[in-house]
This record gives C-alpha cells, sequence and structure tokens, in this order.
C-alpha cells in the first residue's frame, strides 16, 4: 500500500497540475481577446467592403493576419480559444496556429459545419483536414452529406486526392455523379465538382475527353469573370491551359 506521504505527494501533484490546467485555460482566453483586438485594430472597411461581395465577413489584409500568426506560432490551446469566440479573422488566425494533429475527425466534422464564411471553410479543408491523418475517413464521410456545404469539402478532398493519390477512386463514377448533379447544385457545392472534373481531365488522358464534355455541355463558370493572367474555372479552359503548360 501507498504510505500517506506518497499519497498526499500524488495528491499535491494532481492539484498542481489541476491548477496549472485552468491558469493556462485562463491565459488563452486572455490572449484571444488580445489577438482580437490586433485584429480589429487592423481592419479596413474597404477590405470588408470586398470580402462581403464573396460571402466573407473578415475585414483584415491576409499578409497582416498571417504575420501576426507567424509571430504567434503553434499554439494549440490558443487557437482554440479563438475558434470559440466565432469571429472570422480570429479563426484564420486559429488556424494558422494550428496543425492538423492537434483534433481528432470528429472536432473537425464540427469544426467545418460551424466554419461560417468561405474563407474559414477553405483554410480549414486545405490547411488543416487535407494534411491530416482523418483526411480520407472525412473525404467519404462528407461526399454524401445532405448539407451540400459540407458535401462541397468532400469534393474539395477528392480532388486533391484525384491530383496526389489517386488509387481506390473510381474516377468514370464520380464523372457520372458530375455529370447528373452539377448544373443544378448550390455554389459551393458546385465550386467542389467542377474542381474534380477539371483535376480528372487534366490528369487522366484516357479521361480527358469526357471530362472536357461534360463541361462544353453543362457550361458551369464558363461566364465566371477571370483576371488578366489567371486561368479560367470553366472546366473544358482549365483542362487545356495546365495540359499546354504541361507539355510545353
Amino acid at each position: 500500500m501507498a504510505s500517506m506521504a506518497s499519497m498526499a505527494s500524488m495528491a499535491s501533484t494532481a492539484s498542481t497540475a489541476s491548477t496549472a490546467g485552468k491558469q493556462s485555460a485562463q491565459e488563452a482566453a486572455t490572449r484571444a481577446d488580445e489577438v482580437l483586438a490586433q485584429l480589429g485594430e487592423m481592419a479596413d472597411p474597404k477590405i470588408l467592403a470586398v470580402n462581403q461581395r464573396h460571402g466573407d465577413d473578415h475585414a483584415v489584409n491576409l499578409t497582416k493576419l498571417r504575420a501576426l500568426a507567424k509571430e504567434l506560432k503553434h499554439q494549440p490551446e490558443l487557437a482554440r480559444e479563438l475558434w470559440e469566440k466565432g469571429d472570422s479573422a480570429g479563426r484564420l488566425v486559429a488556424i494558422l496556429i494550428s496543425r492538423p494533429k492537434d483534433f481528432e475527425a470528429d472536432q473537425l466534422d464540427a469544426m467545418l459545419r460551424g466554419a461560417g464564411s468561405p474563407k474559414v471553410h477553405d483554410w480549414l479543408v486545405n490547411y488543416i483536414v487535407g494534411k491530416g491523418k482523418h483526411a480520407e475517413q472525412l473525404r467519404q464521410r462528407w461526399m454524401t452529406d445532405l448539407d451540400p456545404v459540407v458535401q462541397g469539402a468532400g469534393w474539395a478532398l477528392t480532388a486533391d486526392k484525384v491530383q496526389k493519390k489517386p488509387e481506390g477512386l473510381d474516377l468514370p463514377a464520380l464523372l457520372d455523379r458530375i455529370e447528373t448533379e452539377m448544373k443544378d447544385a448550390p455554389e459551393r457545392l458546385q465550386w467542389g465538382m467542377n474542381t474534380c472534373l477539371a483535376h480528372i481531365g487534366i490528369e487522366n488522358p484516357d479521361l480527358r475527353a469526357r471530362a472536357r464534355g461534360i463541361g462544353e455541355r453543362l457550361e458551369v463558370l464558363k461566364d465566371y469573370p477571370t483576371p488578366p493572367n489567371c486561368t479560367s474555372p470553366f472546366a473544358p479552359i482549365w483542362i487545356d491551359e495546365i495540359v499546354r503548360r504541361r507539355e510545353g
């Protein structure tokens, strides 16, 4: 049996750890408020006006936001506090000071569903989910989700898989779904499907003609305004341009 002295020591250690944990959480909450105040000082109404046209609600220059996150470095506890605050700029910082290993699959699922703005959604998928060990599990889960925004994330992960590790994907079946569903899909879902369509055409010469044909028939994003020196998201143009660059 443990001696009274050793039991007392264990109790003291547990108490100290508990107190330290509470202090750490309190410090993170305080620091989160400070970070949000800094972001508030960086806010620019002109940036907000531009972002609102794309469905976003943050008003901070992203170069400055990234610089702030770089100073903060990896801080999981602070990231959690910033995410819970619900501010979009704060959530972008939270993503940048997090690592994929900081989260379990169900946490990421809940975060995606509550992400809010498109920019937060995209960064979460690209910087955290897509680079972590839960990417394939969540990709499969989200591909059949009834929420079109969540399903759109599944298609974004699938498009990435088409590029990097297509083993196990039924590409003709994906094209079947795109051909049937993309035309009338909500915007976020449609964008994910279109990206997947383009990557299938780019990466697979044997499916290129079919992918181009689907794009031509559906005409999704055909008239999307594209700045000079940028590639149109219209799948046939996108496919042809990337293939041309690769072939020289």
